[in-house]
């Protein structure tokens, strides 16, 4: 069979590995280590205030604003603050975090079976990540992921993060791709989708909240080479 892709390059975070329950979790378990319960503090307000600086910081850090250390500590120093938490290291609780997030092994609905089936078509299967290379290869290797993919590209690693164009042309040399051969899978439309089509590779939005914002621009269709999918499986239907 003459496949129109023969590389296919996945993110890893909410696109296979369930990063919104699996952060949830390590926050949750990371906030009762610190005995945040026991002096009376809301663990959703917690969470929410965790996560809105945790966003912000990373956006930050993808355009090379802050480095590594300042996003791991500002993140948690900056809900002590709002939240007038004392007698804490943010570096400490980070640490705790980090440790526990990996050991969590919740995946995407259907992709290990999504995995077995590319994989037994013959794909060849990477992943393209922003984050720590510490917690990133953890997190494959405990949830069943690793053994599905040839190499995987971790920004920290590659000094770039998605979308910037080093990583992809990295990831392409790497791995003997041709661009016309491969295929991003991501649910992030800035991050994956366009930093894929923008550097020539076609891709799949995986959508699984049915955002529709994205949608708008002219940019999806079969015609560009963007497809979009909602569940995992969708991607057997695409590549046969």
């Amino acid at each position: 069979m003459n496949k129109k892709y023969t590389h296919l390059f996945f993110d890893l975070d909410n696109t296979l590995w369930d990063f919104c329950l699996n952060s949830r979790q390590a926050i949750y378990e990371t906030f009762l280590y610190f005995n945040l319960d026991g002096r009376g503090l809301d663990f959703d307000e917690f969470f929410n205030t965790y996560s809105a600086h945790n966003d912000r910081l990373w956006q930050q850090y993808r355009k090379k604003e802050i480095h590594k250390n300042e996003l791991k500590r500002q993140r948690f120093q900056a809900t002590f603050d709002d939240l007038s938490i004392e007698g804490i290291d943010a570096v400490q609780m980070n640490d705790h975090y980090l440790g526990v997030m990996p050991q969590q092994t919740m995946l995407v609905d259907g992709a290990l079976d999504v995995l077995s089936a590319l994989k037994a078509r013959r794909y060849r299967l990477f992943i393209i990540t922003n984050g720590f290379s510490e917690v990133q290869h953890k997190k494959m290797q405990n949830s069943g992921l690793a053994s599905f993919f040839e190499k995987v590209f971790i920004s920290e690693e590659v000094k770039t993060p998605k979308p910037g164009r080093e990583i992809f042309d990295y990831a392409i040399t790497s791995t003997n791709a041709r661009k016309t051969k491969s295929l991003m899978i991501g649910d992030d439309w800035e991050v994956d989708v366009m930093g894929a089509v923008n550097n020539g590779i076609n891709a799949i939005y995986f959508n699984p909240k049915f955002i529709k914002n994205y949608t708008k621009n002219g940019i999806l269709g079969v015609d560009n080479g963007v497809f979009e999918i909602n569940k995992l499986i969708e991607l057997l239907n695409i590549l046969q």
